[in-house]
């Protein structure tokens, strides 16, 4: 009888088979979480406030979830469907990325020029940054020590000492940047206006490049040498090689792709689909979709969504 409970229990799929996206959806004010190699929504969280930027915490425990209309960032355990705690905030709050060394969370204030600085162990408020008009998005580099905003309404991006929160400067971008990404010590940034993936040298404050991309690219990712930005009001995903900054390929997915991110292992894509209620699941390699998960109303999933098993 013990070895039958034994086998029974070893037989049991695990909470994750694989991995995971979690889903903001403005519209239904959820998070969809997805396991994205069965395709399948494995639960729906209901968070409130409008969600739409997320991020994981820097030990992938935990989730936080931004909700501008009711101005909160919400904390969720990636394993529970229960709001752990919550911090209040006040102006526009929207972006989100953690420090992936101190765990620190920033959040972008785009109605106030600033950025919110987060203990998430007292979930209490350290500093306000000030930063350049509107800031979208929020990037961390991968030592820990340098922080961006995407500064939609002054053109630029402002870069940060991440411990001090001192300016370190800004650069020009493209017109109207958004979504930000740091890799290499670059800063990547989907200009919405000028329909352009801007490159800085961070260290040297130096705009060195631009790709081309489809109508209002909003977000950006990474995998080996190719870039991929999602274009809104063209329903595509702009495919781009890292070194010549030409475009490789124009992918199409749902309906105003928002939020893009890769798994660690580079294995697939992930694209939220505002309009369409949907998911895409790309290949890296062969430029294709794989597939594609129905989510809640209005996915946009603005940050770093995806838990590699």
């Amino acid at each position: 009888m013990i070895r039958f409970l034994l086998l029974l229990l070893l037989s049991i799929s695990p909470a994750f088979a694989g991995d995971i996206a979690f889903i903001t959806n403005q519209g239904d004010e959820t998070v969809s979480v997805v396991d994205i190699d069965a395709g399948v929504v494995l639960r729906t969280i209901f968070v409130g406030g409008k969600p739409a930027g997320i991020a994981l915490s820097h030990d992938r425990k935990t989730i936080y979830v931004v909700s501008p209309d009711s101005k909160i960032v919400s904390f969720l355990p990636v394993d529970g469907d229960a709001i752990t705690a919550r911090v209040v905030l006040d102006g526009g709050p929207f972006g989100i990325a953690v420090n992936p060394v101190s765990g620190v969370i920033y959040v972008s204030d785009w109605y106030n020029a600033r950025l919110f600085v987060i203990d998430p162990a007292t979930q209490k408020l350290l500093q306000t940054i000030p930063t350049g008009a509107a800031p979208g998005g929020v990037a961390v580099s991968a030592d820990g020590k340098l922080l961006v905003s995407a500064d939609r309404d002054d053109d630029q991006i402002s870069i940060f000492n991440a411990k001090s929160g001192e300016r370190l400067g800004t650069v020009k971008v493209g017109a109207h940047p958004f979504g930000v990404t740091l890799r290499d010590g670059l800063a990547y940034t989907a200009d919405v206006k000028s329909n352009t993936v801007s490159v800085v040298d961070i260290a040297k404050h130096k705009l060195i490049g631009q790709v081309e991309t489809g109508e209002r690219p909003y977000a950006i990712a990474f995998v080996g040498t190719t870039g991929f930005v999602t274009d809104q009001y063209a329903d595509t995903v702009t495919a781009f090689d890292t070194a010549t900054l030409q475009q490789i390929k124009t992918i199409e997915v749902g309906e105003y792709p928002e939020g893009i991110a890769a798994t660690s292992d580079g294995r697939v894509v992930v694209v939220a689909n505002w309009m369409s209620n949907t998911i895409s699941i790309l290949d890296p390699e062969t430029l294709e979709l794989q597939s594609e998960v129905e989510v809640g109303d209005g996915p946009r999933a603005f940050g770093d969504f995806l838990l590699q098993q």
